[in-house]
């Protein structure tokens, strides 16, 4: 009989426990292909990762909600070294993630006029310009915000496989973009974009979480700080275009 340990042969790669977050060496045993058994977690006794044995779309759902042990699943015993360390997935992420903020700041920071059709060309680079230097400007200031702020307050230390980790999964937890796609075929008000907003930050603040191990409280302050600065430099940079127009 041959037994397989899986995801445990990487031993440079922490597994944990996602119902209390505890390090496990291997969440299964492997038999035979599609005969496995799940380790159960030493600290609390219960499975260590009920997610291996579910469809995508149940880990889906339990992120939506919310639910820590998703999270826990994904940042940890999803993603592997490998993942961690792909550089073109972290681009791939981010240009994803750029492209939804840009149509985000698009419905948000222009005015129904500037989002109809350009009447000349000018216009139109004008209005390019806006939303990239908003894009741009507001993303660094907010990842620079994260970044610092999670060495600071939260005791983590940023060295160069963990601020691609921090990064991957404030990515990832910024899923709830995607349904900027849907003002793009549907009309919806303004304040959708909000609601959007509001569910990135607490997915963010508990992706942050998840990472560091810090308390839930110093997340959210985080995360909305960042998120807040972010807001405010993108407005800033709209009201400063207008001045200099006029």
């Amino acid at each position: 009989m041959e037994i397989k340990c899986g995801n445990g042969s990487e031993k440079e790669m922490s597994y944990r426990c996602v119902q209390c977050g505890f390090s496990v060496t291997t969440l299964y045993i492997q038999y035979s292909p599609g005969n496995i058994r799940l380790m159960k977690c030493g600290n609390c006794k219960a499975v260590a990762d009920e997610y291996i044995e579910c469809e995508l779309m149940i880990l889906v759902i339990d992120l939506i909600l919310h639910k820590i042990r998703a999270y826990r699943h994904l940042f940890y015993n999803r993603f592997s070294r490998g993942t961690l360390d792909n550089e073109v997935l972290l681009w791939k992420l981010s240009l994803g993630f750029l492209i939804l903020d840009a149509y985000q700041m698009l419905a948000v920071c222009t005015s129904q006029d500037e989002r109809s059709l350009p009447a000349s060309f000018a216009s139109f680079l004008g209005l390019c310009g806006k939303v990239l230097m908003g894009v741009f400007f507001g993303n660094l200031m907010f990842l620079g915000i994260i970044l610092f702020a999670t060495r600071r307050f939260l005791n983590a230390k940023i060295g160069d496989s963990r601020w691609k980790h921090i990064l991957l999964s404030i990515l990832v937890s910024s899923y709830f973009k995607i349904f900027v796609i849907a003002m793009m075929v549907w009309e919806f008000p303004s304040s959708a974009v909000f609601i959007i907003k509001m569910f990135v930050v607490s997915s963010n603040a508990l992706a942050l979480l998840v990472i560091t191990d810090d308390h839930m409280i110093r997340c959210i302050w985080i995360c909305f700080a960042a998120h807040a600065m972010k807001f405010l430099v993108t407005q800033g940079l709209g009201a400063y275009r207008k001045l200099v127009l006029w």
